[in-house]
């Protein structure tokens, strides 16, 4: 599904992040990307789906390379990033239009993102929520709205970025038990043993600037 080759990656020249990594994520598979605060683990989200371009290497998703912007916009319609801090994917008035924004973007009509919201919404347990306002929901319902936005898009893969940072515990063990049940391949970065150890089918480790 995604294929990185040979990666190097520098916000300072002089301090580089990522060294000639490869990495693959196959269909089915749950990869944990472990390594210490600050090896870069982020960054090989970010460059996965464009968000940065490699300075070496290529990045390789459903089967072409992607160099481009139009090219990235398709790879994050199949590849959705759940980002670290909710509030730098919501940003709509309400949770509804929030949730309807990347279905918009895919060129479905206002009736059908309509439908997918209610139903992406009620597939999370998350009804009670299509109508209220975003930045009035609490730091754990603005987390789940954020899987909705992502799941909306209906993804074949999910890059999960700390999904269970600074969640109270019900709202962890709900979380959890939804990427659980998600029959999508994903690739997680967490220091949550247990959200590795319930979702992860392989581990890599990124230390250094190198994958092993």
């Amino acid at each position: 599904m995604i294929r990185l080759e040979g990666i190097s990656f520098a916000y300072d020249p002089a301090h580089p992040v990522l060294d000639q990594v490869d990495f693959t994520l196959s269909a089915g598979e749950r990869v944990a990307l472990n390594g210490p605060n600050g090896a870069g683990k982020t960054t090989l989200l970010h460059l996965m789906v464009g968000l940065v371009r490699p300075r070496k290497g290529r990045v390789v998703a459903f089967g072409r390379e992607r160099r481009t912007e139009t090219d990235f916009v398709e790879v994050r319609s199949r590849a959705g990033l759940l980002f670290q801090d909710a509030d730098d994917q919501l940003f709509c008035p309400t949770v509804a239009e929030d949730v309807a924004f990347g279905p918009l973007n895919q060129g479905k009509s206002r009736a059908e993102a309509r439908a997918i919201v209610r139903q992406t919404l009620a597939d999370l347990g998350l009804e009670s929520l299509e109508n209220r306002v975003t930045h009035k929901l609490s730091g754990g319902q603005r987390r789940l709205v954020s899987l909705a936005a992502v799941l909306a898009m209906r993804p074949e893969a999910l890059l999960l970025d700390e999904p269970t940072n600074a969640l109270d515990e019900a709202t962890r063990a709900r979380l959890l038990d939804i990427l659980a049940g998600l029959p999508l391949a994903m690739v997680v970065v967490s220091h949550d043993r247990e959200v590795l150890d319930r979702l992860a089918t392989r581990s890599a480790w990124l230390e250094g600037g190198r994958l092993g």
